[in-house]
């Protein structure tokens, strides 16, 4: 019987993640595997993701904008998922059961060790741009990780107010955002989680000066690969770190959830990646 996966999404022809788990598969002459796009409507989405195995399913990714609506639609979740009620892949149990998990903060945090070999989060603040659905990933990923300060910078104080509040984070403050380049004293870490700098989106306005220059920054926009905040950093002598790996560790630990096979991210899967999205070096 051939092993199916999908991401679920609406809309979700833009997404690279069969481009990734093909890849692994193929690398991994896995047999009777193939993972899929499935578009799902908002409306039929918590009744397909509860019946992925009459679909012949054995897992699945979710997407925009069905994260919050897996968690609800499931009734297992991993211990993040949990915190964060949102869910980006779902596994079978060995009872038969669906769990949701999400493994966008593991993605985030492995692809900054992989990037910036030295960073570790306990050596200093991490400044955060943003407070939205990929902020509270971050945020968490963060703290969990050892970071002993969090500044989220956010022109909505209350949203990251909530953000805080909701999963319950012990070292994390709001700063608003005429205070940003404040908070980038002392920092070890700046990471811009908003769209800002994405291709038809304004650039991060944030002047990197008082931001110590052993500080690493990265980015969760990949379209460009090197955005603004990025090229700015680089040529101010900050070790940077783009989002594209991102995408790529996420989605480590669903495909050997799935397969049993732990895969690596490797340069030529990165190179497959950026040639789709168009910028092959």
């Amino acid at each position: 019987m051939t092993r199916r996966v999908c991401v679920i999404g609406w809309p979700v022809a833009h997404s690279r993640s069969p481009l990734i788990h093909n890849h692994w598969i193929a690398e991994h002459r896995i047999p009777d595997a193939r993972y899929e796009l499935l578009a799902v409507k908002p409306e039929d989405a918590a009744g397909t993701i509860r019946h992925l195995h009459k679909l012949d399913f054995i897992g699945a990714n979710v997407t925009v904008p069905h994260k919050e609506t897996a968690f609800a639609a499931l009734e297992r979740h991993d211990a993040v998922a949990g915190r964060l009620k949102a869910v980006n892949t779902i596994v079978t149990l060995e009872d038969g059961a669906l769990e949701g998990r999400n493994t966008d903060g593991y993605g985030f945090i492995a692809n900054l060790k992989a990037g910036a070999r030295d960073w570790r989060a306990g050596e200093g603040p991490a400044v955060m741009l943003g407070a939205g659905g990929a902020a509270r990933a971050i945020a968490l990923a963060l703290e969990e990780d050892g970071a002993p300060e969090i500044r989220i910078v956010n022109r909505t104080v209350e949203r990251a107010e909530a953000l805080i509040r909701d999963l319950g984070l012990t070292r994390a403050k709001v700063w608003p955002m005429d205070e940003a380049e404040v908070a980038l004293d002392g920092a070890g870490l700046l990471v811009n989680t908003t769209t800002l700098g994405m291709k038809g989106e304004n650039d991060v306005d944030l002047d990197l000066a008082r931001l110590p220059r052993d500080a690493v920054v990265t980015d969760i926009v990949y379209t460009p690969l090197e955005t603004g905040l990025l090229r700015r950093a680089r040529l101010a002598g900050h070790e940077v770190v783009d989002g594209l790996g991102m995408l790529l560790h996420q989605a480590v630990p669903g495909f050997e959830a799935w397969f049993g096979i732990r895969p690596h991210v490797t340069e030529e899967l990165r190179n497959i990646v950026l040639a789709d999205i168009g910028q092959a070096k």
